[in-house]
C-alpha cells in the first residue's frame, strides 16, 4: 500500500510539472528582451545649434545668404573687430546647422558625433571646419560644444561646360566633433518601479515578457499596464540597485506574437509575407494578355514619266496572345507556403503576385492586413 501510495505521488507530481510546462511559453529561441524594448525614461535626446563653417576654397555662400555675413559681422564684433556688415564679402565661409544626439547616460567630457549641413547656398563644404557651436536641446540649455574639421566624403566641380558631383558636399559629419558639457540625470537606481515599452505594442508579447520576468525573479513583481507596456516593481534585494535588476531581466528570451501582414511594394515588385497569414477557400485564376502592333510603312513608287508621286502605304500588324490561366482552388486556412505553392503554379511574377494578393483580399478571402509601402 505505501509503494501504490507513493507511486500515485510521483505520478501527481510529474503531471503537475508537465501541466506546468506546457503553460510556458517557449523562449529558448526567442529575443532577448532588450531587443524588443526598452526602459522608459532612458533615451537619446537631440541637440541642435547654428554655426559658421570657414575655410572653404570659394565654395561658401554668396552674398544672398544675409545671415551668413551678419553671423561673421558679428563673430568679428565679439572679437573686437569692428566692420560694416555691407562691405562683407566672403564666399570663403558658410552658415550651417549642427545637430547630434546625446546618449543617456552621456558625462560631462564624452565626445559625440556632429552633423553639419549648409543651410544658405554654398556649393561645398569640403575642406571646411566648423567653427565653435553650442548646441541647445529642446529646453534651450546648451548640452554640448561642437569645433572641428569636416568629413565630406564627396565632392563637386564644375567648368564651363561641365561639371561632376560625387554623393552631397553640402553636409557631413565630424567624428567626436562635440563635447558634452552638460549632463541630463536620469536616477535610474532611486527607481521603486521601472516601466519597459515595447517596440511593436501586442497584448500576448506583453504578457509572455511578463510571465518570463516573474519566472526570473521567482515572484510576482511584473505586471502588465498596456499593449505596449509593462512594470516590474523593484525586488528587495535590487534595492537601490536597479541596474543590476535591468541587467538580469534584459537578456531573458521572448517570443514576440506578430499580426498576419502582408508587405507590398509595388515600386520594386517586392512581396513579403508573415507566417500567420491564412486565406480562406477561394479559386484563384490568373492569365496575362500581350497585344503587339508593328508598323511596318511602304513606299510606294510610280511608273517612269507617268507623272505620279511617291507615297507612303502603311503596314499594320497586329499580334494578340493570351496565356492559358489554369484554376486552382485553396482550401481553408492554408499556410503561406500553400499559398506561395499555388500561385507559383499558376506561374504569376511577383508583379503579378501583388495584383493577386489585393483581389484576394477583395474577395475577403485574406485574413490578414495589406500594407503598401
Amino acid at each position: 500500500m505505501k509503494v501504490m501510495k507513493r507511486k500515485k505521488e510521483i505520478v501527481v507530481i510529474f503531471l503537475t510539472i508537465i501541466a506546468f510546462l506546457a503553460t510556458w511559453p517557449v523562449a529558448g529561441h526567442g529575443a532577448r528582451l532588450k531587443d524588443i524594448a526598452n526602459v522608459k525614461g532612458v533615451r537619446t535626446n537631440q541637440l541642435v545649434g547654428y554655426g559658421l563653417v570657414v575655410g572653404l576654397n570659394g565654395t561658401g555662400d554668396g552674398t544672398q545668404a544675409k545671415f551668413t555675413i551678419q553671423s561673421i559681422a558679428n563673430m568679428m564684433e565679439r572679437m573686437g573687430i569692428n566692420i560694416n556688415p555691407k562691405t562683407v564679402k566672403v564666399k570663403n565661409a558658410a552658415g550651417v546647422m549642427v545637430t547630434a544626439e546625446i546618449p543617456p547616460f552621456a558625462k560631462i567630457g564624452q565626445k559625440i558625433d556632429v552633423v553639419v549641413s549648409s543651410l544658405g547656398d554654398a556649393k561645398s563644404l569640403q575642406g571646411g571646419t566648423l567653427l565653435m557651436t553650442p548646441l541647445k536641446g529642446i529646453d534651450g540649455e546648451i548640452y554640448a560644444v561642437a569645433q572641428g574639421p569636416l568629413s565630406i566624403g564627396g565632392f563637386a566641380a564644375e567648368g564651363a561646360g561641365a561639371s561632376v558631383q560625387k554623393n552631397h558636399p553640402t553636409a557631413g559629419r565630424i567624428p567626436n566633433g562635440a563635447t558634452i558639457e552638460r549632463e541630463i540625470a536620469v536616477p535610474i537606481n532611486k527607481k521603486g518601479e521601472i516601466t519597459m515599452s515595447l517596440f511593436r505594442p501586442d497584448f500576448t508579447t506583453v504578457m509572455r515578457a511578463v510571465k518570463a520576468v516573474n519566472y526570473l525573479l521567482g515572484a510576482e513583481f511584473a505586471r502588465p499596464v498596456d499593449a505596449e507596456t509593462f512594470s516590474i516593481r523593484v525586488p528587495e534585494k535590487f534595492k537601490g540597485n536597479t541596474v543590476a535588476l535591468l541587467a538580469t531581466i534584459e537578456s531573458v528570451k521572448i517570443t514576440p506574437d506578430q499580426r498576419a501582414k502582408v508587405i507590398l511594394d509595388e515600386r520594386t515588385g517586392t512581396v513579403v509575407m508573415g507566417d500567420q497569414v491564412r486565406i480562406s477557400r477561394v479559386a484563384i485564376a490568373h492569365g496575362n494578355l500581350s497585344i503587339q502592333i508593328k508598323e511596318n510603312p511602304q513606299v510606294s513608287q510610280p511608273e517612269p514619266f507617268s507623272q505620279g508621286q511617291t507615297v507612303v502605304t502603311p503596314d499594320t500588324t497586329i499580334q494578340t496572345n493570351e496565356d492559358e490561366g489554369r484554376l486552382i482552388v485553396l482550401n481553408e486556412g492554408v499556410t503561406i507556403g500553400d499559398l506561395v505553392r499555388a500561385l507559383n503554379a499558376v506561374g504569376v511574377t511577383p508583379r503579378d503576385l501583388i495584383a493577386v494578393l489585393q483581389s484576394v483580399k477583395a474577395a475577403g478571402a485574406l485574413q490578414a492586413e495589406i500594407e503598401v509601402i
